[in-house]
């Protein structure tokens, strides 16, 4: 039985395209980039955005940082809530918590917005331990945020090194990067299908469970 979950934010608990495509298309418009292909709009939701606009669209290190500044000039404002709790998230964290369960978010987006995204849409108070990446985008590796994220549950909240050895934490997100992240930090890693990943990609990734909806995580 699983006792500490983690969490990550876009994908997981929210549906959150729209702000961010919303955000990726202001600061092409300002750079005169033409727009991506769609499939490209989608791989920017899980890495960071700085490792998207570097590798993904190919700019060098002063542009990418550029592009950041930008993307978070509008979304700080405005795109970080052009987006909605997935159906059935809150209730399940409700459920969880009620059932002894200690909850945290890791997540690559930065630490201040996802505050307040988790506050805005009422499910903050659900969450142990919320960590994030800096306000520039930068420690935003995923295997890096889950040890944060540890160390925190370790230092306040009852975790040892024997219960992850045993089984008892579990990674829970929708893309590679989280069971990437999640395992090489010795946890359990469940993915979830309603968003962005695919079954390919967790398999792949070697999930120890896939799920389709947010309630059949309280079967694990």
């Amino acid at each position: 039985m699983y006792k500490y979950l983690l969490f990550d934010l876009d994908g997981t608990i929210t549906k959150s395209e729209e702000g961010i495509f919303n955000c990726m298309k202001y600061a092409m418009d300002w750079a005169g980039i033409p727009y991506p292909a769609p499939e490209v709009f989608r791989s920017f939701i899980g890495p960071s955005l700085y490792d998207s606009f570097a590798n993904t669209l190919h700019m060098d290190d002063a542009q990418a940082k550029e592009m950041v500044a930008k993307y978070r000039e509008r979304y700080n404002v405005i795109g970080l809530f052009e987006a909605e709790v997935y159906d059935g998230v809150a209730e399940t964290l409700e459920k969880l918590k009620k059932s002894g369960c200690i909850l945290s978010v890791a997540t690559s987006k930065p630490t201040e917005p996802t505050l307040r995204i988790l506050e805005k849409f009422g499910v903050r108070k659900y969450f142990d331990v919320v960590v994030g990446s800096n306000p520039d985008g930068t420690g935003s590796d995923k295997k890096f945020i889950i040890t944060q994220v540890l160390e925190s549950l370790k230092k306040d909240h009852g975790l040892t090194e024997e219960m992850v050895m045993s089984g008892q934490a579990a990674m829970i997100g929708d893309r590679r990067y989280d069971i990437e992240g999640g395992k090489a930090c010795g946890l359990q890693t469940i993915g979830v299908l309603y968003g962005y990943g695919s079954r390919e990609e967790f398999e792949i990734a070697g999930a120890d469970h896939i799920v389709e909806k947010p309630q059949e995580i309280l079967n694990l």
